[in-house]
């Protein structure tokens, strides 16, 4: 990753956040591994190839989601890319799902990645490089009945991204987009759903995901779906009426519902 020295990774523990900083540890990056399971991070810091520090942290907790927005403000060694992967979703009717769920799915996926992008924003303008990598989501790119709010808060994403990324050209900060589809992790686990029916062509490795979005970056990307299937999907959803993309986004979501 060139002229990118320290990465800060939230949601580092599994899945596509474990892959991204397994890959730029690979890379000759160092991380800063931030999850909330400490075990999970010092497990992975142990089997990385470079420097890596842990930073365990529940980032819909207010006091652990300023401590790594001040990690991000550090003078010892520096941060310069922030990867903002953590966020977990909900799926089912709407009024079916507690509301402390829904509140901690908007605090992590929303006001947490808004917060340590602000926190870090400043330093890079300062320095004239590094990054920025929010990862949201092709269910961003619809409505999604069935998973409402999670694809309200990946829509979020999307937009606050790209817009920030205009705002950055000709500072040198580089600010990317990543939108995978469904990738084999814990997701699904977290989230209560049954993807089994999924064609095989339209599901991703962690593995595979990180390197498209890392890839991206480094060649000054703003935005990134990853997979070719989801490719074609999404611009479908992006050409096509919108009320049909919601109508199949909530007959897809709902077919996902036969795990509880």
């Amino acid at each position: 990753m060139s002229q990118i020295t320290r990465a800060l990774v939230t949601g580092s523990s599994a899945g596509i956040g474990e892959a991204l900083a397994r890959q730029l540890s690979q890379r000759g990056v160092a991380v800063t591994l931030v999850a909330r399971r400490e075990d999970r991070l010092r497990d992975l810091a142990d089997r990385l190839p470079g420097e890596a520090e842990v930073l365990a942290a529940d980032l819909t907790v207010p006091a652990d989601l300023e401590r790594v927005a001040q990690r991000l403000l550090a003078v010892e060694s520096p941060v310069d890319l922030l990867v903002n992967n953590a966020g977990y979703g909900d799926y089912g009717p709407f009024d079916g799902i507690a509301w402390d769920r829904l509140a901690g799915e908007v605090d992590l996926n929303v006001k947490a990645l808004v917060r340590l992008t602000h926190a870090i924003v400043p330093r890079l303008r300062a320095l004239g490089g590094g990054g920025v990598i929010n990862v949201s989501s092709t269910a961003g790119f619809q409505p999604g009945p069935y998973g409402a709010v999670y694809g309200a808060t990946k829509s979020f994403v999307t937009s606050f991204t790209r817009a920030l990324a205009i705002e950055m050209r000709g500072t040198g900060v580089r600010v990317l987009n990543a939108c995978p589809g469904v990738t084999e992790t814990e997701f699904q686990a977290v989230a209560d759903v049954d993807v089994s029916g999924m064609p095989r062509f339209g599901v991703q490795t962690a593995e595979e995901v990180a390197e498209e979005i890392l890839d991206a970056f480094a060649r000054g990307r703003s935005m990134v779906v990853t997979g070719a299937a989801n490719k074609v999907m999404t611009l479908g959803s992006r050409i096509g009426p919108s009320a049909l993309a919601a109508r199949v986004s909530g007959s897809i979501q709902k077919s996902w519902m036969g795990r509880g």
